[in-house]
């Protein structure tokens, strides 16, 4: 439950109300706080989450497939089913203590709809995928939802959606969507972690949910061997909770962190090796870095094909429904992408087209001065 591509969307929008003048409060779960909810400077408060016995079983099901049969598991017993019910009495609670006049959350935060619904609160929903997922997943799951609040799904779909996701690649059913970007924060020099050394920069991670999965410590192997095939400095970021002592001695060329902002590090980067996450992949675009897209599970596929498609990178493997644990012969697939995407330029020009459409759009800023203009 530490995956920050679920807190950093919600990040974006608070900080973009506390400079219109607004108070906010981050609710999230106990994972969240250690993977860097409570170092933002907003103000957080822990809710409750399932035991992490519990949640490993359920990716242990999705791992062991079949993919059939194991599609939307996690939407469905773990994000609407466990995880709600640890979250909600803290929801509660603070709805009855803070009292906000607005609700805006994550879409598989699903306690937070619950007690909208229930007290009457104006809520929206920030994407952090894509829409025709996120569409589908509510349907998957509306039976749960309804059970907690008559109608509640049928509420959500007419509710403010906002997406910082680009119309060419993100076409979208939900009625009230509204497209954003955050503009670019200044980024922060790297350390020189290789001195002396001016080969293109590879930005390696597989987010931070991998960390929490049976299949981190494969992933994270593949990786490292990956880096000692590519003639390239290359920096992995494996999370807080893996300890990267677990792969030994590390190739001169690689450098590994726990985390690095990511502002800073596309910023420099000359290409992004990632899982497909939607915080990863859409970062990389907006920034208008290449990329080779390596997916595991979840929506990751299909990030990977938009890239593709987008002329913006390529996509190493796939996964179809469960969880893809990575083998030794992906490294050299992996290295040879890479070597692909640094030697041709269409990559590059490709991300930048989408970099362009992404900020074209309106700002955080204004879109929320606007959402809550119109409620009042």
């Amino acid at each position: 439950m530490g995956g920050l591509g679920h807190l950093t969307p919600i990040v974006t929008v608070a900080r973009a109300l506390q400079r219109g003048g607004h108070d906010t409060l981050i609710v999230a779960p106990p994972g969240l706080a250690t993977a860097g909810a409570a170092d933002t400077g907003l103000a957080f408060r822990a809710g409750g989450e399932p035991p992490e016995a519990v949640t490993q079983g359920i990716w242990r099901r999705v791992e062991a497939g079949p993919p059939e049969e194991v599609a939307g598991l996690i939407d469905r017993e773990l994000f609407a089913g466990l995880a709600l019910d640890a979250m909600l009495p803290t929801m509660q609670q603070v709805a009855e203590e803070w009292r906000p006049d607005w609700v805006i959350r994550e879409p598989c935060e699903w306690s937070s709809a619950v007690v909208a619904a229930d007290r009457e609160i104006p809520q929206a929903q920030v994407a952090i995928s894509l829409a025709t997922i996120e569409a589908g997943v509510l349907d998957m799951v509306a039976p749960r939802l309804d059970h907690y609040h008559s109608g509640l799904a049928a509420q959500l779909r007419e509710r403010p959606y906002l997406s910082r996701f680009p119309a060419s690649l993100d076409p979208s059913s939900w009625p009230l969507t509204v497209r954003f970007h955050e503009p670019a924060a200044p980024a922060r020099p790297l350390p020189d972690w290789w001195p002396g050394d001016d080969r293109p920069l590879v930005y390696l991670t597989f987010g931070t949910v991998t960390a929490h999965t049976p299949v981190a410590q494969a992933a994270y192997r593949v990786a490292t061997d990956a880096a000692a095939a590519m003639d390239a400095r290359v920096l992995l970021t494996v999370g807080r909770v893996f300890d990267a002592a677990q792969l030994g001695p590390l190739p001169d060329n690689l450098h590994i962190e726990a985390w690095v902002p990511q502002t800073d590090v596309l910023a420099v980067a000359d290409a992004v090796v990632g899982h497909g996450g939607s915080g990863t992949t859409f970062g990389a675009l907006a920034a208008g870095v290449p990329q080779v897209v390596v997916p595991l599970f979840a929506d990751q596929p299909r990030n990977g094909a938009l890239v593709e498609a987008a002329g913006a990178g390529v996509v190493v493997g796939g996964a179809s429904g469960g969880v893809r644990t990575l083998e030794p012969g992906d490294a050299a697939r992996i290295a040879e992408a890479v070597e692909k995407v640094l030697a041709s330029p269409a990559y590059r020009h490709g991300a930048g087209r989408v970099a362009a459409e992404m900020a074209a759009t309106p700002t955080i800023d204004d879109v929320v001065d606007k959402l809550l203009g119109a409620a009042q």
